[in-house]
Order: structure tokens, then sequence, then C-alpha cells
């Protein structure tokens, strides 16, 4: 009888081959004949979106082992069913490629990412939210042992020759991040992010801002590139990683001090937008480190300078954050909020600091002349604005169309690659 049991369930397993995607997104078998990682990670980067893989990993796997004796291929797969059940609360289903138990102490879980700016925060909070559900319902069993479970990911190299390849590396790097320093391939992000931050091996970018009515540049917002043709190019690889190797501000500060450095030697005159995660803008030495650096770079003027709070990080949580912002507006800075109309979050960021600028996000300008909706969105959003008394800038315009839309909308200042894509800053200053 057992014999017959295990003959069909490789059957069953075998069968999943010639099923779809939708029906192998959960644990499928190591395949042969096509694998539903690669083909699934494959659709999403012809679609235009970015791939991230979630790793969770259990620490104490063998001593749960010897714990729990005969009954741990259960336990395991009763874990397995409640990351499943998390899973599905915290993700959509469109948005699942696969959630896979490559080791029997492991799971990983391939998302798909719509947009290419989708925050680095708000995959850490799902994941972590994920975690925090599967173990409510883990610790819920009878067991001897509660299971240490940490976690860890990255996003998957859309550049790669070869997107098997790809997926393996993403796969191993975020397994690493999750079982941190035990492992070399995590030592060596650490050591590779360490090595960015020591020699400020970083390529900055910049894109104009446009004032709708005049179409006259007024402002440029600054974009961070990684060492280029490497895995850390990318600036989604680059910053999740640096914020899982306590980097993340070492490596925000060099951008700020890389932009200081672009003014001087460009001259420019317009307005500079830096991005900043709430993190960094949070942090109790940031005022200090900033005022000392301005110090050093010369003679710029802190109104010429707006901090852009990026990420969807819960201000409430961060002590500092809302004094830095009040010391930066006492000395001249401005301060933009992002992603507006992406979330929830943005909108009560909005209410806490009551910004200079507010950036609405590309996913309410996106076909925003095909869809009366969004334009409702739009003006809405634009009531916030005046009522907050803030200038807006509405993100992502990459068609005449578009710009229509906010031209009678009276939306203040735009950016898009409709206006021009990033370059650098002493070649468009020029223009």
């Amino acid at each position: 009888m057992k014999r017959m049991a295990r003959i069909k369930d490789k059957l069953a397993a075998w069968g999943k081959i010639f099923l779809p995607h939708s029906c192998v997104r959960y644990y499928p078998p190591q395949f042969i004949v096509r694998n539903p990682v690669v083909q699934g990670v494959g659709n999403a980067f012809d679609e235009g979106c970015e791939v991230a893989v979630i790793a969770y990993t259990v620490h104490n796997h063998q001593e749960l082992a010897q714990q729990l004796g005969g009954e741990y291929p259960q336990y395991l797969s009763k874990m397995k069913n409640h990351f499943r059940y998390a899973v599905n609360k915290e993700i959509e289903e469109r948005n699942i490629i696969v959630l896979h138990d490559y080791f029997s102490y492991s799971l990983t879980l391939f998302i798909r990412v719509e947009d290419g700016r989708q925050c680095i925060s708000e995959i850490a909070g799902k994941m972590k939210k994920i975690l925090c559900e599967a173990e409510t319902k883990i610790n819920g069993e009878m067991s001897p042992v509660a299971p240490v479970i940490d976690t860890g990911f990255i996003f998957i190299d859309k550049n790669h020759h070869s997107i098997q390849e790809a997926v393996l590396n993403g796969q191993q790097q975020a397994l690493a991040i999750s079982a941190k320093k035990g492992q070399s391939e995590f030592n060596q992000m650490v050591y590779e992010v360490n090595k960015i931050v020591a020699e400020k091996n970083i390529r900055l970018l910049a894109q104009p801002i446009i004032d709708v009515a005049s179409k006259k540049i007024h402002a440029w917002e600054m974009l961070t590139r990684g060492p280029e043709g490497t895995s850390l190019e990318s600036p989604l690889q680059l910053f999740s990683v640096a914020r899982q190797t306590s980097s993340l501000y070492a490596l925000e500060m060099i951008v700020l001090e890389k932009t200081l450095e672009q003014i001087l030697l460009t001259q420019c005159r317009e307005d500079i937008f830096i991005n900043f995660t709430p993190i960094t803008l949070g942090s109790p030495r940031f005022v200090a480190d900033m005022k000392e650096m301005l110090s050093r770079k010369g003679a710029i003027p802190p109104g010429q300078i707006t901090f852009e709070v990026t990420e969807r990080d819960s201000i409430e949580e961060i002590e500092n954050f809302v004094y830095n912002i009040k010391e930066l507006r006492r000395m001249g800075f401005k301060i933009a909020v992002d992603d507006t109309g992406a979330g929830y979050a943005s909108l009560n960021t909005i209410s806490e600091i009551m910004p200079d600028i507010i950036k609405i996000d590309r996913s309410v300008i996106e076909n925003i002349d095909k869809n009366s909706v969004k334009e409702s969105m739009l003006k809405g959003l634009l009531l916030v604005a005046r009522e907050a008394g803030s200038l807006v800038v509405a993100e992502g315009i990459e068609n005449e169309e578009e710009a229509s839309v906010l031209s009678r909308n009276k939306v203040d200042l735009a950016q898009g690659y409709f206006y021009a894509r990033p370059g650098r800053l002493n070649s468009l200053a020029s223009v």
C-alpha cells in the first residue's frame, strides 16, 4: 500500500508538468521538462516588471528534527501550509510567481513587482507580515520547540544573459541574506557594498522636472546607479542590499556628497531633488552630518536643495524624523513626498509633515487621458496639495496625451520620458 501511495504521489507531481503556470505556484517539483520559476520570471520581465525573491530560513531546523523525531515531516508540511496561507493573505495572486521549498529548512517566494519604482520598504514590510502571520499559526501548533525563522530578499538581475542563472543567483543571495553571517554569499554582499561605500563608487544621473505652464526646466532629480556592469548597478539591487547589510545611511550620505559636488561643478542654478529614505532622514546623526558636509563643499544655498522622502517606512516609528524635518526647514531646505496616490502611507506622511512639494505616483498618471477615474483622483490630490500649500509634481509622463491632462488641470510640475530621459547633469544642463 505504501509503495502504491508513493507511485501515486510521483505521478501527481509529474502530471503538474502539463498544467498551466497558475496551477504550480505553490511548492512545484524540481522540473526537468520546464521550470515554473524561470517561466514566471521571464513572463514578468516581458511585461516590464521587476521580480523580487524572498527567502525564509529556519535556523534551528536540526534541533526541531531531533525534538520531533518521526513527526518532523508532518510538522514541515503544516509549516509550508501556514506560509502558503500567509502569502495569499499579503500578496495579490497575480503577483505570486512561485512559492518554493528547495530545501526542507527554507522557503523562497518569487513575486512580480509591477512598478520598477516599487518601494523597497513596502516589500520588506510584506515580507515581515508574511513571517509574522506564519509564525503565529506555527507557534499555535503543539510543538516543544518554536522555529527560529529569519528572512531576506533581493531583486533578480534583469540584465543577466540567462534568466535561469539570474534566478539561481537571486535565490542564493536571498537565502544568504536570510541565513546572515554564517553564509559566505552574505559576507560577499557585505564586502561588495562596503567597497562601493569606501570607494564612493556610484554614478549620478539627472532627470529634469519641467514647469508645465512655461515648459522650462524648474529642477533636476538626482538618480543613483551602482558600479556599471555589475549586479549592483540597478538602484533596486543596490539599495535593497544596502538596507539589509546596514549600509543604507552611509550610501545615502555619499549620494548627498556627490550631488553637492555636481552642483558646484556644473554651476547649476535650478533646484535639485535628492532622494532619502525616512530611515536616513530620521537618523540622529543626519542634521549634523549634513551641516558638516555642506560647510566643506562650499556656498550652496539650502533653498536650492529639496529632500525627497522616498519609500513607505512608517515615520511614526522613527524617533527623530519629524524633528529633523523641522530643523531642515528652519535652515531653508525644502521637503518633498514621493509616490503620493500609491497608498495610505504617503497620504499619512503629507498630513504629518506638510511638505513643500507633493509628487504624484506614476500609477495615477499612466493612461490618465483614457481613464476619467484617474483624472478625478488627480483632481482630489491637487485639492490636498492646495490645502497643504504644496506644489505638485506629476511623475512618469510618457506621451503628449498624458501631458495635456496635466495642462488642463493646472498641475505645477512634471517629469518623465516624454520630456527627457535621465542623463549626466552637466550634459543636460547645457542643452
